[in-house]
């Protein structure tokens, strides 16, 4: 009786407590939320997810989904060049009227000066114009697709990479 009742305490001892479970699912990348309401214009670089093209006079402006707008002189349509990217974090779309360019940064609308397309200069941001609730979920995913469950205190999520989850607790019900 005394070896069956250490055999079970054994067993339990081994065999019990908690599992974790390894899925595939999405993990979030974040971006503070000072940096993400930064725009800046910087050097010429390869487009990652392209969006929307808008044309206006000699430009074109290509945008670069949740990352900004390329921005390309094609005063001589033959051989276009790349002036620069134009950084907005969380930005899907742009209109342009005379000087003005209007784009969504996150929950934002922002207006930039691009009189002097070298310099552009965010002159004015109307807040929280915008839901973020659809960044909240990874995009483009099937029905019950596993998720980390998003973080508001890290920040605004930037983009999402498939990666190996423990016990996900967030899933896709859409």
């Amino acid at each position: 009786m005394k070896n069956f009742i250490v055999y079970c305490f054994l067993f339990l001892l081994f065999f019990s407590g908690s599992r974790t479970s390894l899925m595939v699912g999405y993990k979030p990348i974040y971006i503070s939320k000072t940096e993400a309401k930064t725009i800046n214009f910087e050097s010429p670089r390869e487009i990652i997810n392209q969006g929307k093209i808008y044309i206006k006079g000699q430009y074109i402006f290509i945008g670069d989904n949740g990352l900004g707008v390329h921005v390309i002189d094609n005063s001589i349509p033959e051989n276009p060049q790349k002036i620069g990217f134009l950084q907005i974090y969380g930005n899907h779309d742009i209109a342009i009227k005379g000087f003005s360019l209007y784009a969504d940064n996150f929950e934002d609308l922002v207006t930039i000066d691009i009189s002097d397309i070298h310099h552009p200069l965010e002159t004015n941001r109307v807040k929280n114009i915008y839901d973020l609730h659809e960044t909240n979920y990874p995009p483009n995913v099937p029905y019950y697709t596993y998720f980390e469950c998003v973080d508001p205190s890290k920040g605004y999520v930037l983009d999402w990479v498939e990666t190996e989850l423990s016990d996900p607790k967030c899933y896709t019900t859409y």
